[in-house]
């Protein structure tokens, strides 16, 4: 009897009940789930945030309003009904009991809306901003669920007709929830786990969408607005299945890419956003080195200027060298560098230390190269020693860059050769003899083997190369275009050991770190198999490995990661990959990035010109980035030429043909 009067007891139906009991397909259940959580959310709106986590009711009226949808959530529907006529007789002596005037009185009204109202202005307006216009219903509407955890990743469910309703969205982040590289959330207590979304497959049974998602950080949420704030990466807690799932909007995404109070330059928009500034922690991607991977004509080498523009406006007083060899960089430094080219380089052949001299030098190959070899040594050693500065120094090994003649360096061998005590015969002192020859006769070679480059000016090379002092022109651009083939190797091997070495031998002084750009670095660091033994691969391997401990960045800019050294790329940090088109290349950064852009990572394949994926060190989490444009002025001569439009503009090809052979005569 008193349970009849009861408004949560339901009397049997069969009919009702056979309705309840019947199987329904995953696909209603997930729908129905979702629209529950969304009634539930109206329901409750008073005691709990906008984005769906239930806070404890503290007032009367609220708990009795919200007990008939909150008790029986996964019982059956159908009770609901069965409630309305006895609810009022239960809710009377309810409100009777607890004498609701008296406990207004007590102090009841902040935590009651009910109460709160007829307060003149206070109450509506703080809750106007709470209720942000610009955030859509769909921000706060589940759009899936949590079935499978794993470590790095999971499987959730998504609602097809909430993804079409989402993909209506003027927020463009909530326009792309659920798609492949889009963000979700999913609460864990009072945060929210992001993840990206990997892939997606149709589940036909239940007429949805699975998809794996990869987590990328977690943040904490503001009880009363239900905001995002205090990302960072990794995972501390994970979910359980069954936990909701609910895109992340824009406003969300503002907070993750946020800056955290670290140095940072920003490079473009973060897609889908139309307004969120992509930014690079400087320190962090410098830190731990960088590459830039892309196909020819995605837009790389207009990216690296405007990586490089925005350091150097950041740090005017920098240090950074870039090894150009196609004379790209050059246009785009004027203003803000100094270029370096064959015509003002002089770089001084006798700042090489001994592996170089040999690769210049020597011709032989096998077993007469180790023969060559110690011949050279000897007679380079006395060269050296014949110096003042040598001799004012003590001991000195055939590494030392102390200045020597040329001419003493050819008498010396020419005196080894004459001896009778020698242990071989004269062949190889001829080779070097004739290559030392040949090397002083070639006007192409002026710039490092000068008769004028002999005076001890070591000091002020490395200070023009450095920049230091920077003068305002942080960057030196070393356009290597003219250089001879069969040398260009060693003059960035000597380039870059000069970055290390100088490095090395001033750890006593005040730090001054230095970043090495080198532009089509697969031709400097080969992977195994195009390994030719040059030092400039040895000596880059090492400052990728060893070079932030002296303060030493590095940064690989190349068309064939594939080609480069697996090493080399794998120490890099922060990893910004255009569109690469060669399946080798594609597999290769994937393997080299980490785990939670694996999403990212397919979307290589499809990116746009200019558009790119940044994860490492330098970002808060993996993003996909729209770069801004630069200014003409700025970009590097790196445009393609427009065929038909030259071809329909003929005209003065015979002067044209006269001047190209007279300056390639002149270059010999």
């Amino acid at each position: 009897m008193n349970d009849m009067g009861n408004g949560n007891f339901g009397s049997y139906d069969p009919q009702r009940q056979m309705e309840a009991e019947q199987p329904q397909s995953r696909s209603n259940s997930l729908r129905d789930r979702i629209r529950r959580s969304a009634d539930s959310e109206q329901a409750t709106a008073t005691g709990q945030s906008r984005s769906g986590y239930v806070h404890q009711p503290q007032g009367d009226q609220a708990p009795a309003q919200a007990e008939p949808q909150a008790v029986p959530q996964q019982a059956v529907e159908a009770e609901a009904p069965v409630t309305p006529q006895p609810e009022p007789q239960v809710q009377a002596p309810v409100e009777a009991a607890p004498a609701p005037a008296p406990a207004a009185k007590l102090g009841d009204a902040p935590p009651r809306p009910s109460d709160l109202a007829p307060k003149p202005a206070p109450e509506p307006e703080p809750k106007e901003p709470v209720e942000e216009e610009p955030i859509s219903d769909n921000a706060m509407q589940p759009i899936g669920v949590v079935l499978e955890i794993a470590g790095s990743g999971s499987m959730i469910a998504i609602d097809l007709q909430r993804l079409t309703e989402c993909g209506e969205d003027s927020d463009p982040a909530i326009a792309m929830a659920g798609q492949v590289g889009s963000q979700i959330k999913i609460r864990i207590g009072n945060s929210w786990l992001l993840a990206s979304v990997r892939n997606q497959k149709q589940d036909r049974k239940a007429g949805s969408i699975l998809a794996n998602i990869d987590f990328l950080g977690e943040g904490i949420e503001e009880k009363l607005t239900g905001k995002l704030h205090g990302f960072r990466r990794g995972v501390t807690r994970y979910p359980v299945p069954g936990a909701l799932v609910y895109p992340a909007s824009t406003a969300d995404l503002k907070q993750v890419y946020a800056s955290d109070g670290r140095s940072a330059v920003t490079i473009g928009k973060v897609y889908p956003t139309k307004d969120i500034r992509a930014g690079l922690y400087v320190d962090a991607m410098l830190g731990k080195h960088f590459a830039l991977l892309g196909s020819t004509g995605t837009g790389k080498s207009t990216s690296a200027a405007l990586i490089l523009h925005r350091i150097c406006e950041a740090a005017p007083e920098g240090h950074i060298v870039m090894i150009d060899p196609h004379g790209e960089y050059s246009a785009a430094f004027r203003q803000t560098g100094v270029i370096l080219d064959v015509s003002n380089l002089q770089m001084p052949y006798w700042i090489m230390n001994f592996e170089e001299h040999c690769e210049v030098l020597l011709t032989s190959n096998g077993n007469e190269r180790q023969v060559d070899a110690d011949i050279l040594a000897k007679c380079l050693l006395k060269a050296r020693s014949k110096s003042k500065l040598a001799q004012t120094m003590g001991k000195i090994t055939v590494d030392s860059p102390i200045p020597y003649l040329l001419s003493d360096l050819s008498n010396e061998i020419q005196d080894q050769m004459g001896k009778l005590d020698k242990a071989t015969n004269s062949a190889p002192y001829m080779r070097i003899k004739n290559k030392l020859d040949e090397l002083k006769a070639d006007p192409r070679y002026q710039f490092m083997f000068s008769g004028m480059l002999v005076a001890d000016t070591m000091a002020e090379f490395i200070s023009k190369i450095f920049r230091m002092p920077s003068n305002g022109k942080p960057i030196s651009i070393i356009d290597v275009s003219g250089v001879p083939s069969d040398v260009t190797s060693t003059v960035v091997a000597v380039l870059s050991r000069l970055v290390f070495d100088f490095a090395i031998w001033g750890r006593e002084e005040k730090t001054t770190p230095i970043l090495l750009v080198c532009e089509e670095a697969h031709r400097y660091v080969p992977n195994e198999k195009n390994a030719d033994g040059n030092s400039v691969g040895t000596i880059l391997g090492r400052i990728a490995k060893e070079g932030r401990k002296y303060g030493i960045s590095l940064g690989l800019i190349t068309q064939r990661p594939s080609d480069l050294a697996e090493g080399v790329l794998s120490q890099c940090g922060t990893i910004i990959s255009m569109r690469l088109n060669n399946d080798r290349d594609q597999d290769f950064v994937r393997a080299a990035m980490p785990e939670g852009a694996r999403g990212f990572l397919d979307a290589i394949p499809a990116l746009r010109n200019r558009e790119c994926i940044i994860c490492g060190e330098g970002v808060a989490i993996p993003i996909r980035v729209s770069f801004d444009n630069l200014e003409e002025v700025k970009r590097p001569a790196s445009e393609d030429p427009s065929f038909v439009e030259m071809w329909n503009n003929p005209g003065g090809e015979e002067d044209i043909v006269q001047r190209t052979v007279q300056r390639w005569r002149s270059q010999g």
